[in-house]
């Protein structure tokens, strides 16, 4: 077995128990790296030299008997959209190409803190806006399980790059579905946390009500860990909760019996791929064998989740693009013969149609006329929204839906048709316009040997309990342990 192939947990236990090295870990990864990235596309700024350097210093630590944090040493990416002093951040546009940071975001510094060995910044739909990575500036990453198909979005480079052991693990961030979907997509676990449970300081802002920080790894051990490391209270994020972060790993436990999982008979419909909804379907029977109780709830506003979130993350994005002017910083455009042109060719040269097409419908649905029939109202709604959770939560701990309506599609097969590239988050958008916690972990693979994802669903802050239905499942299957071959 290589090293790289370890999940990030087994990697810190042979660091300790001194089996291996923070250099060996970091070569492998990076040996593995460059083999596949020319196949996969999942970097845009590779860091070698820095990721041997902190490998080297971990090294030193042990050597001087010094104790070492859980995850010091152990080669994790991050996805572009994380602010990182002195390192390239892009958010995979053209207006930020050349932008490099005088600080790190706080998710990053805690990250720091423990000592990780930094493998580079990956690949993603431009400013976090897209479901396939296809809206990127630079490139279009590949899902390792089929080059011909899409690692979905907008984290797909933070996804194909933990599923194609280029790393242990990544961070990404999910504001409608983003970190749970391409999880989905590639086979991997992925954890959208409680709005509020994970600072968002540093971390270049889409639509900032919905935003979320969240861990993407191997296995569900692995999401434990990770989140330990990057949730908690942050003085510099308004939005973060002061309210203490209990230990994710005393939660991972076999034992379902007596968890009530509920099923939302919304999730489960037309149009849905046939495999997914086997897959999923069997693993709710799974639940139930394992001696989970198996109950009916509804979500009744479902259906107007993806019209809503189409209003409001819109709304949030033209406003906070507005700072990329052609003037503080990021892209100028060389054209422009006044101050009037310069912000409208900057913009226009800088900014690729998915995000000005958002900005365009944010700012419509923002201005005078229609702020009180499109915004207002979808704020209603989403009340509602939030609401039918509560009601469902007070019959199941814990819910069970698909991650994603199919599973991987083809690069380029929806990039013409927005609205069918906007429905591939139909069963992720809903947690977060309630704020709660998502995960999605494998549950099967299609005929063709491409993963199926399945979504749980708990209340706010009770991302142990995730961890817990989830970590049951995995244990007593054996999707974990597929890998693609590259």
């Amino acid at each position: 077995m290589e090293l790289y192939e370890l999940t990030l947990s087994q990697a810190a236990e042979k660091l300790r128990n001194k089996e291996c090295s923070s250099v060996e870990l970091t070569e492998s990864a990076l040996k593995r790296i460059s083999e596949t990235e020319d196949k996969i596309g999942a970097y845009i700024t590779q860091t070698p030299e820095l990721a041997l350097e902190q490998a080297k210093k971990v090294d030193q630590k042990i050597a001087a008997g010094e104790k070492l944090a859980s995850l010091a040493g152990i080669p994790i990416g991050l996805k572009d959209i994380f602010v990182t002093k002195d390192i390239r951040t892009t958010c995979a546009s053209k207006i930020l190409e050349n932008f490099i940071p005088p600080y790190d975001g706080t998710a990053v510094s805690k990250l720091k803190a423990q000592e990780i060995v930094l493998t580079g910044k990956l690949n993603m739909d431009e400013f976090a806006m897209g479901s396939s990575t296809e809206t990127s500036f630079f490139k279009q990453t590949k899902n390792p399980w089929n080059l011909e198909c899409i690692p979905g979005g907008s984290s797909g480079g933070s996804a194909a790059s933990v599923a194609a052991d280029q790393c242990f693990a990544s961070l990404g961030t999910d504001t409608g579905g983003s970190i749970r979907q391409p999880a989905a997509l590639t086979g991997i676990v992925g954890l959208k946390p409680t709005y509020g449970r994970v600072s968002r300081y540093g971390v270049i802002a889409f639509a900032s009500s919905l935003d979320q920080v969240g861990p993407m790894t191997k296995d569900v051990r692995d999401s434990a860990l990770l989140l330990q490391a990057i949730a908690g209270h942050d003085p510099l994020d308004s939005t973060s909760v002061p309210k203490e972060v209990p230990n994710y790993s005393e939660f991972l436990q076999n034992d379902v019996k007596g968890l009530k999982v509920g099923v939302p008979k919304e999730y489960f419909i037309d149009g849905m791929d046939a495999e997914v909804k086997n897959a999923v379907e069997a693993a709710i029977k799974k639940y139930e064998e394992m001696g989970a109780q198996i109950v009916e709830v509804s979500l009744p506003h479902t259906e107007y989740a993806v019209s809503t979130y189409y209003i409001l993350a819109p709304a949030e994005a033209s406003s906070n693009l507005a700072r990329y002017d052609g003037i503080r910083y990021g892209y100028r455009s060389t054209e422009a013969k006044n101050l009037h042109e310069t912000f409208i060719k900057s913009r226009s040269e800088g900014f690729g149609d998915e995000v000005k097409r958002r900005i365009m419908l944010g700012t419509f649905v923002l201005s005078a006329g229609y702020y009180d029939a499109y915004y207002l109202k979808a704020q209603k709604v989403r009340t509602l929204i939030r609401q039918d959770f509560e009601q469902a939560f007070q019959k199941a701990d814990v819910l069970i839906t698909p991650t994603s309506p199919s599973a991987a599609f083809k690069l380029g097969e929806k990039t013409q048709d927005p609205v069918q590239m906007y429905l591939s988050d139909i069963f992720t958008i809903n947690v977060n316009l309630a704020g709660l916690p998502g995960m999605s972990l494998p549950c099967g693979f299609t005929k063709s040997g491409l993963p199926i994802g399945m979504q749980l669903i708990a209340p706010a802050f009770e991302e142990g309990r995730l961890l817990h239905a989830a970590y049951a499942y995995e244990q007593a299957t054996d999707w974990k342990t597929r890998r693609p071959s590259l």
